[in-house]
């Protein structure tokens, strides 16, 4: 099996769209359920984590604050998972709960051998 790093992209910096206190322990029992139901089936490699929503971008003329945000959508954290093919490492991803909000993805990505 190869590995795969899902990246969930939403938007994180308008307040209006982050859920309320009982809204994110509902979500957090759909994200638990999720995650069991990929490890239940020996696919988790690594329970990844949610990133913060500040940060600095480097590029080669500077450093600037912030991260880069696209049409008001951001990468909010990952997961890594084993699958056979990318075809199924998105076949995982299609039952992630953040996909339950409108403009929430989630990019599936094999993660490059070092040999």
């Amino acid at each position: 099996m190869k590995e795969y790093i899902l990246i969930f992209r939403l938007d994180i910096s308008n307040k209006e769209a982050q859920p309320t206190k009982e809204q994110m322990q509902q979500y957090m029992i759909q994200w638990k359920q999720w995650i069991d139901s990929i490890a239940a089936i020996n696919q988790l490699t690594e329970g990844g984590n949610h990133l913060s929503p500040s940060g600095k971008v480097v590029k080669k003329n500077g450093i600037n604050d912030g991260i880069i945000i696209e049409n008001k959508v951001s990468v909010a954290g990952y997961i890594l998972v084993k699958a056979n093919n990318l075809k199924e490492a998105a076949e995982l991803a299609k039952s992630c709960p953040i996909l339950l909000a409108e403009d929430n993805s989630v990019e599936v990505r094999e993660i490059g051998s070092s040999s």
